[in-house]
């Protein structure tokens, strides 16, 4: 048997925060282990955050989707924006920057370790352009607690 539920907001920062916040309530609630669910949390984070920064960066603010589907042993994330497709329509490599204990802190990468951190956390992750919309799928395997 598959639960479903959804959730929409407007990309904003606060609003995606509550979005988030309401997807882990519900997941929380579902049997997921509290550890994997801090995960999923980890990955939705970086993947709306990445919406908010990039895909709406040079339009209005839109809406953004949250759809999970949790199955006996894996849950899907689909998260669909209206915003700019992926460059090439490719999702970035996710490869971490390079850091050493000897790298000064100004010279700190901002940016680049979201889609490490994501692709590290999901086991299966699929992304499609359809008409005018971002499909970004997440799987997570799981194992509900009874």
């Amino acid at each position: 048997m598959v639960e479903t539920f959804a959730c929409s907001f407007k990309a904003t920062e606060l609003e995606a925060r509550r979005g988030i916040v309401s997807v882990v309530e519900r997941l929380k609630g579902m049997g997921i282990p509290n550890t994997r669910v801090d995960e999923v949390q980890i990955a939705l984070a970086e993947a709306v955050n990445n919406v908010v920064e990039h895909a709406y960066a040079e339009t209005a603010t839109g809406d953004v989707l949250i759809r999970c589907n949790l199955h006996p042993d894996r849950l899907w994330v689909e998260i669909r924006d209206a915003g700019v497709p992926f460059p090439e329509s490719k999702l970035p490599e996710g490869k971490p920057a390079v850091v050493t204990a000897n790298t000064p802190l100004e010279d700190l990468p901002e940016g680049g370790f979201g889609w490490f951190l994501i692709r590290e956390l999901a086991s299966d992750i699929q992304y499609q352009r359809n008409l005018d919309n971002n499909q970004l799928s997440l799987c997570f395997e799981i194992q509900l607690t009874s």
